[in-house]
């Protein structure tokens, strides 16, 4: 019985990380920002001049870039962690604080 509830901690742990959103958002800007970047350094000086003469896919394309870039990081440095479950977190012998408050039973 053991064994079947640790294999299935580990299988929702691995669909969790699989599934964090920081990689997904941090993913998509990354892939976003480099399209941007590409059609930004390709732009004609017509596109440019609609554009009040700014290169926007270009600057966009960069911001898109560092935001999906700091998402992927902070999903790297700061992974998921599993969830601690209460009934599993008692020594043997020890009661929770629910037993240990007066009125609570």
């Amino acid at each position: 019985m053991s064994q079947q509830t640790d294999q299935q901690s580990v299988t929702q742990s691995a669909a969790a990380k699989l599934f964090d959103l920081r990689v997904l958002i941090g993913g998509l800007f990354t892939f976003y920002g480099v399209v941007l970047i590409i059609a930004g350094i390709f732009a004609s000086p017509a596109e440019i001049q609609k554009a009040s003469g700014i290169n926007i896919n270009l600057w966009m394309g960069i911001s898109m870039l560092i935001v999906g870039l700091l998402f992927l990081l902070w999903w790297r440095l700061q992974p998921l962690q599993r969830p601690v479950d209460p009934a599993h977190s008692l020594e043997p012998g020890a009661t929770s604080t629910a037993e240990t408050l007066p009125g609570a039973e």
